[in-house]
């Protein structure tokens, strides 16, 4: 590790930097906000959450860094386990649980969305998931959290680790097999929510979140972006119909 630090996979929109046992990170007008969130959670008991520890001189936020795995493309093939599923849905649920009564006064870095029922990650992902093995033990990348419906969070889980993304396909999962994952994750969870709810919202998700690609694809002159807005339209296009 060289004295600037290692940096870390991931950071789609900013730099990642490890240094020993803490990681730094881009800070911008929503780092009080998530400190706040972080602190609060923290607090409550929720495990495998970063500490946050202040900010640098030159702006960066420090937190502390989580032990564990935390997969990337192309994902092992322990990512696609019952116990990998389940336990990342048991850990949403219990970090919804933790902040339904929290404040959730901004400023925050994604928009607030109503109903307004929990902080949402809205980036609650296999690719910002802690592993022990196959199990999920924390969640990383805070900065894009907001207020939000609970759903909002579990059906972009579900798109990414069912999965029901065209990327994620290569595992070899059938259409029933797909359907049945998703009823595991919808239970272990603990929502009433049914599998045509749950397809109707994420194809809403889905064109939010290329919208967002495409701008931020002009705003920071990064046409891979462009491509994944390209992605996540077509994927939107080929959910089930109920």
């Amino acid at each position: 590790m060289s004295e600037e630090g290692e940096r870390l996979s991931g950071g789609n929109l900013g730099a990642v930097i490890r240094k020993g046992d803490t990681v730094l990170r881009q800070s911008g007008e929503w780092t009080p906000a998530v400190h706040r969130l972080l602190r609060q959670l923290n607090a409550a008991g929720v495990r495998g959450i970063p500490k946050p520890l202040g900010i640098t001189e030159d702006g960066r936020e420090v937190l502390s860094f989580v032990e564990g795995t935390v997969p990337a493309y192309p994902m092992p093939a322990w990512v696609w386990s019952e116990s990998a599923l389940e336990s990342s849905a048991r850990l949403l649920r219990r970090l919804h649980d933790a902040t339904a009564r929290l404040d959730i006064d901004g400023p925050w870095r994604s928009p607030v969305r109503e109903p307004a029922e929990v902080i949402c990650h809205n980036d609650f992902a296999t690719y910002n998931l802690v592993f022990e093995r196959d199990r999920v033990v924390g969640v990383i990348d805070w900065d894009f959290a907001s207020p939000g419906p609970r759903l909002w969070d579990l059906v972009y889980l579900a798109y990414r680790i069912v999965p029901l993304s065209h990327a994620d396909r290569a595992d070899g999962f059938t259409v029933q097999q797909r359907h049945q994952r998703l009823l595991r994750l919808l239970a272990a969870y603990g929502t009433s929510a049914d599998t045509c709810e749950i397809t109707a919202l994420l194809r809403q998700r889905l064109l939010d979140l290329a919208a967002f690609s495409d701008l931020t694809a002009t705003r920071l002159d990064r046409p891979e972006l462009a491509e994944h807005a390209e992605l996540y339209r077509h994927d939107a296009a080929h959910l089930p119909q109920c």
